[in-house]
């Protein structure tokens, strides 16, 4: 079980929460980048598909651990481009949104 702690009278964010509170088992998922999982190759060279790729990794690997990306209280990014990631932000909403809900 999962809760957003939102404190009352606090502006509600956009994009992530104040706090959250769980319960239960923990599943944590590390260094996933957009690579094929099988062969450790690169596909795609673009930001997109490389991010596309990388929530793909982390869903299956909240899978194989019982988990959902409903489960998810935390995720971190690391990106070595910022303006390739601020160009992006529409289609990396878009694919979040599809991959992680």
């Amino acid at each position: 079980m999962m809760d957003i702690l939102q404190p009352a009278g606090w502006h509600r964010p956009r994009g992530y929460s104040h706090g959250m509170s769980a319960r239960g088992r923990i599943v944590a998922v590390s260094g996933q980048v957009g690579w094929n999982p099988a062969s450790g190759e690169f596909e795609r060279d673009d930001f997109i598909g490389q991010a596309d790729q990388a929530l793909r990794n982390i869903v299956a690997v909240l899978k194989s651990g019982g988990a959902e990306p409903k489960d998810l209280v935390r995720l971190t990014w690391y990106i070595i481009n910022r303006s390739d990631y601020l160009a992006a932000q529409k289609p990396l909403g878009q694919a979040y949104r599809e991959i992680i809900g």
